[in-house]
């Protein structure tokens, strides 16, 4: 039995079919109506009283539900910032974090995948941006301050706002949420200045996508990118690091709890690798240490040779007991490869000589 979360998916995907799928397709559509009128109001009551933080305001966010790059993209984006002498604070949420946990463990996947790569950074997590924001600048003398899924954070001014965009389905099925996967109206989009294309495949196409966004924003830079895997990291001790090539040929388990699981697991496809055992969990999955033994019971009793992950979901489960077995995490990092130099002289403009 599909869980609720997969039958609304195929429900709003139009895979489920039937009398009782198309009342309750209509029931969606008509909140996803309800929906969008709020959020075009809440959007315009809030912009219209915007706080403006005594510091450069990148936001990185997007339009749909799932996963898209962000976090990628806002890794990229404190490394090249801070090597040029900027204070950098990512403000985040936390989706899902535990708020009584201490350390790592309190700030939710993504944060901390972030602050652990990024010791330079100061990784803030708070509901409340401008809270959060007023802390990083008068705590930590932060001059840049980047917001992690910000577009919808809008009673924030921001010098850059930048919306990532998923180059293989861009925007689901058109419609608003309940009914499909759109966070704001595409009207929404005229308020972007950089639009960043995720996974976008070598020598793919994607001149229909880029003209639907210049008709809807003539004047923002688009920008391609990809993920490029690096090398595999030990989740059990990450000082142990293995080549691309080191599981080429073999038969592995592949688990992740992140927005698209497709992605992942086509990834280490391209890189020779067998998935003799795909297990996918909701995104932001908080893993416990029964799961983890199971997955490995199950690895063994397929005679697979190692367990794959995600470095977001390794940030969950390197606090998990060994099990026994080899359980690695994928590296990848963002790459841009159209429109780079553009992209960096608009990053530049931010900060007048």
């Amino acid at each position: 039995m599909s869980s609720p979360k997969e039958y609304l998916y195929s429900l709003v995907t139009g895979k489920t079919k039937g009398p009782l799928a198309w009342l309750l397709r209509e029931v969606l559509f008509t909140l996803s109506f309800i929906y969008g009128l709020a959020v075009v109001i809440l959007a315009f009551i809030h912009r219209a009283n915007q706080v403006r933080l005594n510091a450069r305001v990148i936001s990185v966010g997007n339009i749909t539900l799932g996963g898209t790059g962000k976090t990628t993209l806002v890794e990229y984006l404190c490394a090249k910032l801070s090597s040029s002498g900027k204070k950098i604070a990512v403000l985040t949420r936390g989706y899902k974090r535990d708020a009584a946990a201490k350390g790592l463990a309190g700030m939710g996947d993504e944060p901390a995948m972030l602050q652990g790569k990024l010791p330079q950074v100061h990784v803030i997590v708070d509901k409340d941006r401008v809270r959060s924001g007023i802390k990083a600048i008068k705590e930590y003398a932060a001059d840049t301050l980047i917001l992690d899924d910000g577009m919808q954070q809008w009673r924030i001014f921001k010098e850059l706002e930048i919306v990532t965009i998923d180059a293989v389905n861009p925007f689901g099925n058109y419609r608003m949420l309940p009914a499909g996967f759109l966070r704001e109206p595409l009207s929404a989009l005229k308020r972007a200045d950089i639009f960043v294309l995720t996974q976008v495949a070598p020598y793919e196409d994607t001149s229909g996508l880029t003209a639907k966004l210049r008709k809807i924003n003539p004047r923002a830079l688009i920008v391609e990118s990809m993920h490029e895997p690096v090398s595999f990291s030990n989740v059990h001790n990450p000082d142990e690091v293995l080549s691309l090539d080191y599981f080429r040929g073999k038969h592995v388990a592949a688990f992740s709890g992140i927005g698209n699981p497709q992605g992942f697991e086509d990834r280490l496809c391209s890189l020779g690798i067998n998935i003799g055992l795909p297990i996918r969990f909701n995104d932001h999955h908080d893993y416990t240490q029964s799961e983890l033994a199971g997955i490995a019971r199950e690895a063994r009793e397929n005679k697979l040779e190692a367990i794959i992950t995600t470095q977001k979901d390794a940030v969950k489960i390197n606090r998990l007991e060994t099990v026994g077995f080899l359980i690695v995490a994928l590296d990848i990092k963002l790459s841009i490869t159209k429109n780079e130099a553009e992209f960096d002289r608009r990053l530049l403009k931010l900060y007048p000589v």
